[in-house]
């Protein structure tokens, strides 16, 4: 199993779908569709959508059928991305190696291709059929809550309230269960609903989610403290010089290594049941906890 192969094969399978989802940069209104397909198809590790695939094939499924739900999702989470730099959020001008929406179209058309890249998600998961156990209803409820108010968004309020306070490990768990593993977490179910998957695989797939979520957040906190803004593809430092509460600033950096090391662990650990079937949900997480080394 050559994980480099299969990331580079599902990727150039995700981004031919991608653009083939959101309208041509020449359609009316042109700035608009331009703005949605630059963050779109900035590139970027595709980890949702790519987790979406794996997750659909661990449980014997086709990635083919998976494929609308892994675009959902990345349209869902670029949509977030174009927000969450915004003046008024985390205020960045640096995304995915290149400027950020607003910066190159102002910050009203940056706000509505993020809210037309949130919409056009839905569009492209109702395309699917539904399953015996996860009819269509389940499956676009799925995206939604992962998406809405109590998790991703949730995620994002709590940590602009949380800047420059004192905050706890409790309340940074909190946000990162829900800023960064929720939708995660949500693309690897999807993937599995799409394979027809029975309530105890779900259930598994929902813990190693939630585990590599968690374990990438933590990962992502020590990047941004260690690393320069060209090899991270967006501005280091950030997150200190907004007064955020990260795992660096309340563990420090060993004990964040760590605890990234023991998530990963534990997200290994909900697999057991799969067998081989799920040796690249395994290498995956192992991937990404080499990105600190």
């Amino acid at each position: 199993m050559d994980l480099n192969h299969y990331l580079a094969e599902r990727v150039r399978m995700i981004e031919t779908a991608l653009s083939r989802h959101v309208p041509p940069a020449s359609r009316k209104p042109a700035t608009l569709h331009r703005a949605m397909r630059y963050s779109l198809l900035a590139g970027g590790k595709r980890l949702r959508p790519v987790l979406c695939l794996a997750a659909a094939e661990a449980c014997g499924g086709k990635a083919s059928a998976a494929l609308p739900l892994a675009c959902a999702v990345e349209c869902v989470h670029t949509y977030s991305l174009i927000h969450d730099d915004l003046p008024c959020m985390d205020d960045d001008d640096f995304r995915r190696g290149r400027p950020t929406s607003h910066k190159v179209f102002g910050e009203g058309v940056a706000v509505l291709a993020g809210d037309a890249l949130l919409t056009v998600a839905f569009e492209i998961a109702a395309k699917v059929p539904g399953w015996p156990r996860y009819p269509l209803a389940a499956v676009i409820a799925e995206l939604a809550r992962a998406s809405g108010s109590l998790q991703l968004i949730a995620g994002q309020v709590a940590d602009l309230e949380g800047e420059r306070r004192d905050l706890g490990a409790g309340d940074l768990r909190f946000i990162h269960l829900r800023k960064t593993a929720a939708l995660l977490t949500s693309s690897i179910r999807l993937g599995a609903m799409s394979a027809n998957t029975t309530p105890a695989r779900l259930k598994a797939l929902t813990l190693f989610g939630r585990s590599l979520g968690l374990a990438f957040q933590v990962i992502d906190d020590i990047l941004d403290v260690t690393q320069t803004s060209d090899k991270l593809g967006k501005s280091a430092g950030k997150d200190v010089a907004a007064g955020k509460a990260t795992y660096p600033a309340i563990h420090g950096l060993e004990k964040s290594r760590a605890e990234a090391r023991r998530l990963t662990a534990e997200s290994g650990r909900a697999l057991r049941g799969f067998g081989r079937d799920a040796d690249i949900l395994r290498a995956i997480a192992a991937y990404l906890l080499q990105r600190d080394y």
